[in-house]
Parts: C-alpha cells; structure tokens; sequence
C-alpha cells in the first residue's frame, strides 16, 4: 500500500467498511489446519461516543486518554464447527495512546481475542506501519499482526499461547455495497465456510 500510516488510529479508520476474510487456522496440538471464513463490518467511534466512555471506566481508565476506537461485529463459521454451532458477535475497541506519536499505547476491549472477557492489550506500529497487537489473558497469551497489501487487502496472522496453541493467517477483502451480507440472522445470509473474529 503506498503512503505511510502515520498513527494506530489511522490504521483503524482505514480498516472501517466491510470485509470478507479468509482464514487458515493451524492448531499445534492436532496438526492439523481448519479452513474458514467470516463476514466482518468496522464503525468509528468517535471519542465522545458513550461506548468509548464506558469501556473507559470499564478498564479504570480515563476517558480523556482516548483518541478513538471502533465496533466490529462478525459472522463466520469454521470448517470444524459442529451442526447448529455459529461465531456471531461484536466488541468495542477503544485506543489510549502512550506516546506523541499515537503509535504505541493500551487497546481496550470489551471481549477479548482468545478469552471472551474484558481485556486490555498493548498495540504499536511497526517500521512497516502493521499494526501490532499484543494480550495476555489469564490462561493464555495472543499476538497479532495486521497490514495492508493494497487498499482493500489486509492481512492478518495470530499465534495463540497458553491452554490452546494455534497460529492463524487470514486474508481479508473490501466489500463494496452490492457484496455486503445481510444482517446475521437474516435467512438469506450467504452460506459457506466462515471464521470466528472480527478485527
């Protein structure tokens, strides 16, 4: 992608619209690698935002620190899923930046990556402006890494540590209006093979 993405809050106003994601899930223990897909929509919010505010407060934190944030919702499924089994849902991010820049700092979430809790996290962009996001949960511990191959790609992989091991690499595209999905519990969704977890 050419330009530079000055700040992590770039980076997440960037990635708002829709996206179809595809996605190699490798699980270390079986040896064995699970396909999937998902369907995933990015909203700012913006620092005044009530959602922001309280995600804040959640996590003991001032709201003045925030710069931004966003709602991801998802709907997917994977290869192994059992018959009626569905990942459907959405969380709140909420970025406090640590430095002048806005390059490194705390990601609040109301659910987390690997844990569904609450959980707060560290992100930073690298010499490559991906953005990195690093969480440790109480049982285990995620890195993930974004970045844009182009304007409407990105790319994601995901190691998982701890209780369960995976490594993830996910390919994901910009929809444009006429590809967007329905709402999840619409009848008329698209079928197929989806995958778990929006942003």
């Amino acid at each position: 992608m050419s330009g530079s993405i000055d700040d992590a809050l770039s980076f997440f106003r960037l990635s708002c619209g829709h996206w179809r994601s595809q996605r190699s899930s490798h699980h270390l223990l079986h040896r064995r690698a699970e396909a999937g897909g998902s369907f995933i929509e990015v909203v700012e919010l913006h620092i005044a935002d009530p959602l922001l505010i309280a995600i804040a407060q959640l996590h003991s934190q001032d709201p003045a620190g925030l710069v931004g944030g966003c709602r991801v919702r998802w709907s997917g499924s994977m290869a192994w899923d059992k018959a009626g089994e569905a990942h459907e849902g959405e969380s709140v991010f909420g970025l406090i930046p640590t430095d002048e820049r806005g390059r490194q700092g705390l990601l609040l979430r109301d659910r987390g990556y690997a844990e569904t809790a609450p959980v707060a996290g560290h992100f930073a962009m690298d010499e490559r402006d991906a953005l990195v996001l690093t969480t440790d949960y109480e049982t285990m511990s995620s890195l993930e890494r974004f970045s844009f191959a182009g304007p409407n790609v990105r790319l994601r992989t995901s190691t998982v540590e701890g209780l369960s091991n995976t490594a993830s690499f996910c390919v994901e595209t910009r929809l444009d209006g006429s590809e967007v999905p329905k709402a999840p519990n619409s009848p008329d969704r698209p079928a197929g093979p989806l995958s778990p977890l929006g942003w």
